[in-house]
């Protein structure tokens, strides 16, 4: 195998009997988009800023890249390629709904139209909607709490995600399971014929910053399980001072932070 070094972090019912849960459904419903939304809180903070290690792995080659991320509240986030040279500067700018990269060898700002938000990210097994982490898994969602179970001294949730009818998303529903100091563990894709597409799980989980962020993933298709793409995040901090100015297209160009 050649390396590459590229520089750039169910049937219902047999879910229920596994997890053993039986809860009145309007709680139910409740608790679980609230336990959804303070994943996501937990994981961005007011503000983010780190670097990860994204491994690209295909049965003949792997392409390893350095990336630095951040974000900033509910709608902003930065994530630039640190290296390798050839690749360095290539950078990925989200405001809101909208996404924004920028080539170094083009030299040109493209917008990334919604239809291509399914798209691979640099190649890898992650979408630009991965790469975004917007709130559409909380708005665009009807959450409902399948079942939990306690392991190791923790409660783990698992939630079904079925999309709004107007929902512009390409799945037919998620499974999430959730740990309950808000650690997402695995997040299950299914399409429209309710057939399992991909999974994220978390292989390691760390403290980081005061407190534990799922800091080593790997998506993996099913149907190319010698495929994958892992994240592995080097180094974080959170609820920073951060300048709006740090998430403009003029900083994705010519970098200032």
């Amino acid at each position: 195998m050649t390396r590459v070094i590229c520089r750039l972090n169910l049937s219902f019912t047999f879910i229920a009997i596994l997890f053993g849960t039986s809860v009145c459904a309007d709680n139910l419903d409740l608790d679980a988009t609230s336990i959804v939304r303070n994943v996501l809180n937990h994981w961005r903070g007011l503000s983010s800023h780190g670097e990860m290690t994204m491994v690209i792995h295909r049965p003949d080659w792997e392409r390893t890249m350095s990336i630095e991320f951040w974000s900033k509240g509910e709608k902003l986030s930065l994530v630039r390629v640190i290296s390798p040279r050839k690749d360095r500067g290539n950078g990925t700018l989200i405001e809101d709904k909208n996404m924004w990269t920028f080539s170094p060898k083009v030299n040109r700002i493209i917008k990334v139209p919604s239809s291509m938000m399914a798209q691979s990210w640099m190649g890898s097994d992650l979408s630009n909607k991965d790469i975004s982490r917007t709130d559409d898994i909380v708005y665009e969602y009807q959450h409902s709490l399948l079942g939990r179970r306690d392991v190791d001294g923790f409660t783990i949730y698992q939630i079904q995600l079925i999309p709004n009818e107007d929902a512009a998303v390409v799945w037919g529903r998620l499974v999430l399971e959730i740990r309950d100091d808000n650690v997402l563990l695995e997040q299950r894709y299914y399409d429209q014929d309710d057939q399992l597409v991909q999974s994220l799980r978390t292989i390691e989980v760390r403290e980081m910053a005061g407190r534990s962020v799922a800091a080593h993933q790997r998506m993996v298709k099913e149907q190319t399980p010698d495929e994958w793409t892992e994240i592995i995040f080097d180094s974080m901090e959170f609820d920073l001072d951060l300048d709006d100015r740090v998430f403009t297209r003029s900083n994705l160009r010519n970098p200032r932070q």
